[in-house]
């Protein structure tokens, strides 16, 4: 069938904008609508830990904080029951069965429903790379300073250092090891809480060091043996309120309190603050960086190649849920009510985050690609929704 639309230009200039509107009104109410429950529900379960150390006020603070997180990680379902309620209004005023008998194409129209998609995708982007960073770390401040819970979680940064002891012939001699705990560090080289722990080369635990915190205090170039620059720094930080615990023999022990002490690493305090920050707390950009700062040690963080992978395909989820939004209208479940549509929407977005979640689990405790396994369950999605789409055509 020729188009109608064919010799009017501009009257398909109109249907399009009449299309992209609808479904971009409706994708905006779905995500705040999910936002917006996300934020109830984070209110109410906050109301259990509640205490006079952690307030009303406190826990408003952090959920404010957290809000930027939650809506990040409603985009993708919101974008896909938005894009079913948008379709799914015309549809139920024969609105969609005039522009196909007009001779409007099946794709043109998810062409033009993917398009105020596009809105989100940038904003999914922006979240993650300029907001994320900075809110997560407020909410963790918040989170930390609750210490009423007994449970803990692993976070900072831990390594085992060599150690060595210089001789007087300038030959340096192995000295057991230095186990390294950092809570964290910010990008002006601050650190907090350190703990340091000396085993001697039996293992035997020699002595123990607290310190509140550091301050970087500069790099030393590092010499060979006959006196020239190796092209390698040393990084050092200057500890404050030091308690130093020494162990000698026959279990015998004895503490001190120092004003300060040196703290030395091989990198510089921007890897400091990327090794010290939970995946999830870090943008795109910083994401790389990491990955590139543990391809030049040798060694690779799996989790933070999963965290990088799902933020830069981000914007794939949200285009193939869209795409399944889409299937729904025009394909098996076009016969069916506007309400049938939007629980199956919502059951297949919290089956495509659960899929998410396992393909994550399973590339950590397997180690398969992380980017192959973030890009199933997306290629799978679209998959469905085209072949769902073509058998209507």
């Amino acid at each position: 069938m020729r188009s109608l639309f064919t010799n009017k230009p501009s009257s398909l200039k109109v249907l399009a904008r009449y299309v992209k509107t609808n479904a971009l009104l409706a994708i905006i109410a779905a995500v705040i609508g999910l936002w917006a429950l996300q934020l109830v529900f984070s209110y109410l379960s906050e109301l259990d830990s509640l205490d006079d150390s952690y307030t009303m006020g406190e826990a408003i603070k952090y959920i404010f904080y957290r809000s930027p997180y939650f809506l990040e990680q409603f985009i993708p379902t919101g974008a896909l029951l938005g894009a079913v309620v948008g379709l799914g209004l015309l549809a139920n005023k024969s609105e969609l069965v005039v522009m196909r008998a007009a001779g409007v194409s099946i794709y043109r129209i998810v062409g033009w429903v993917l398009q105020p998609a596009l809105i989100f995708v940038l904003m999914a982007l922006a979240i993650n790379q300029f907001v994320l960073p900075h809110s997560n770390q407020l909410a963790d401040q918040i989170n930390d300073a609750d210490s009423s819970s007994l449970v803990t979680s692993v976070r900072g940064y831990w390594t085992v250092q060599p150690r060595f002891e210089n001789a007087e012939n300038g030959s340096a001699t192995p000295d057991g090891s230095d186990i390294l705990y950092i809570d964290y560090a910010d990008v002006q080289g601050n650190i907090g809480e350190v703990k340091r722990w000396h085993l001697d080369n039996d293992g035997n635990l020699k002595s123990a060091i607290h310190a509140e915190g550091g301050r970087y205090s500069g790099r030393q170039s590092l010499e060979t043996a006959d006196g020239t620059s190796s092209g390698q720094y040393r990084y050092d930080w200057q500890l404050n309120n030091m308690i130093k615990l020494n162990i000698n023999q026959g279990f015998e022990s004895s503490q001190a309190v120092a004003p300060s002490d040196t703290l030395s690493l091989p990198f510089a305090p921007e890897s400091v603050y990327l090794l010290t920050r939970k995946a999830e707390d870090l943008s795109l950009t910083q994401l790389f960086e990491h990955r590139q700062f543990m391809r030049g040690q040798g060694n690779r963080s799996l989790e933070h190649e999963l965290a990088f992978w799902q933020k830069l395909l981000s914007p794939l989820s949200i285009l193939s849920l869209v795409i399944v939004a889409c299937s729904f209208v025009f394909g098996s479940l076009r016969t069916h009510s506007l309400g049938l549509r939007i629980v199956v929407a919502l059951l297949f977005g919290l089956l495509f985050s659960y899929v998410q979640d396992l393909v994550g689990f399973v590339s950590l405790a397997t180690g398969f690609s992380p980017m192959l396994m973030v890009l199933l369950p997306i290629i799978g999605s679209a998959a469905l929704g085209f072949y769902l789409i073509k058998r209507q055509m």
